[in-house]
């Protein structure tokens, strides 16, 4: 028989109806201390990786924990949540300038800067490409200062269609300094600007101490540069590949334009500004 005096638990009726635990999120900080719901385990936070919080005890033992678990810091239910990463500044280039945001590439300039060879090429492309991506800028190769005349005959240097050229070893006395010189007395002068550092060959453009000289090897005149170089350095120098494989060494040291000589930064930097200036 139903009897309500005692088929009824009145203590039932008294017990509070819990809704989910609130839990405030608290960024993940090292050494932060906090204590795992279930486990009761205590410790301060010395790591986090894929999706697991590691805490040490006061003995020395550390254990590891999901993320999605709940803890405890004073009592107080929280969840921990990795730390909000901090808004990136302005990036900077290879070359030292702001970064441009992102965009369609533009199309090429009538303009045009030539250099040397493909070491040269690609060491431009490498600490300046995105600056001469962003005006539109192609940097093509004369393969020797010999080919300049031709190479700006043909190009045809004008009012809109200026020509910079870099050359190595552009000092007094110089084959390419007489190229130069004669060129700027030609029909095309006042429309190509030629600038040129003083090093033998652009790779003595990179910092030696990138490569862990306190400067260059002296090479004798009597054996052509790169492979002099490469003996001195005790490298392979006998084949072509052993050049481009050492070159492709050199390179990879270089960062930014800070492990570059200031004597080819500044020469780069005046090109780009003659041949995009409106």
């Amino acid at each position: 028989m139903f009897d309500p005096r005692y088929d009824d638990d009145p203590l039932a009726r008294m017990k509070p109806r819990r809704g989910p635990v609130q839990r405030r999120e608290v960024p993940l900080a090292r050494g932060l201390v906090v204590e795992h719901s279930e486990t009761e385990w205590c410790g301060a936070v010395v790591g986090a990786r894929e999706g697991l919080v590691q805490l040490e005890d006061f003995g020395g033992k550390v254990r590891a924990f999901p993320l999605s678990d709940g803890f405890l810091i004073d009592g107080e239910p929280v969840r921990l949540v990795p730390p909000k990463r901090k808004p990136a500044g302005r990036q900077r280039t290879a070359s030292g300038s702001f970064a441009a945001p992102q965009q369609r590439a533009r199309v090429a300039m009538p303009s045009r800067i030539f250099v040397e060879g493909k070491h040269d090429a690609e060491l431009v492309e490498q600490v300046w490409g995105d600056d001469l991506r962003v005006e539109g800028v192609v940097v093509e190769l004369l393969q020797g200062a010999d080919n300049l005349e031709q190479v700006l005959a043909e190009f045809g240097p004008g009012r809109e269609r200026r020509a910079g050229v870099l050359l190595d070893h552009l000092v007094r006395g110089s084959k390419e300094t007489r190229i130069a010189e004669s060129i700027a007395k030609g029909p095309h002068g006042a429309h190509v600007l030629i600038v040129g550092h003083p090093f033998v060959d652009i790779w003595q453009a990179v910092k030696p101490a990138r490569m862990g000289l306190e400067a260059w090897p002296e090479i004798p005149r009597s054996i052509e540069w790169k492979r002099g170089i490469c003996r001195a350095l005790g490298w392979p120098s006998e084949e072509p590949a052993d050049i481009a494989d050492a070159w492709s060494r050199i390179r990879g040291r270089v960062r930014d334009f800070r492990d570059l000589e200031p004597e080819l930064v500044g020469r780069v930097e005046h090109l780009i500004d003659f041949v995009t200036v409106g």
